[in-house]
């Protein structure tokens, strides 16, 4: 069995959101991202898998395939279908986010 503290260790990056991969399988794939305030995630999609975010720590922008932003904090799960497209930006406090996607070999 593996164990990760999901708040410990954040790594965070001056110039742009940092997405650090903490299981990575044929099978799906876990990043945690950490944004500094005004930190954005641009617009993208995951073309092959569904994507499931939790947000861990901050409160955070997130849209989705209608482009429409709505805020989420803390214990917020977020789910986008196979190719819709979505983004992320935090205001004006730290975002931590969990991303999981299923099967896919890259995170795009």
């Amino acid at each position: 069995m593996k164990t990760i503290q999901l708040l410990e260790n954040l790594e965070f990056h001056d110039k742009n959101p940092y997405a650090e991969p903490l299981h990575v399988a044929k099978t799906g794939r876990i990043l945690r991202f950490t944004l500094k305030p005004s930190q954005e995630v641009v617009e993208h999609s995951a073309p092959d898998s569904p994507v499931y975010l939790v947000v861990l720590q901050g409160q955070g922008y997130f849209s989705g395939g209608d482009g429409e932003e709505a805020q989420f904090g803390p214990n917020s799960l977020l789910v986008f279908e196979p190719g819709e497209t979505h983004s992320i930006r935090a205001e004006d406090e730290e975002l931590v986010f969990l991303a999981f996607l299923h099967g896919a070999s890259s995170w795009q």
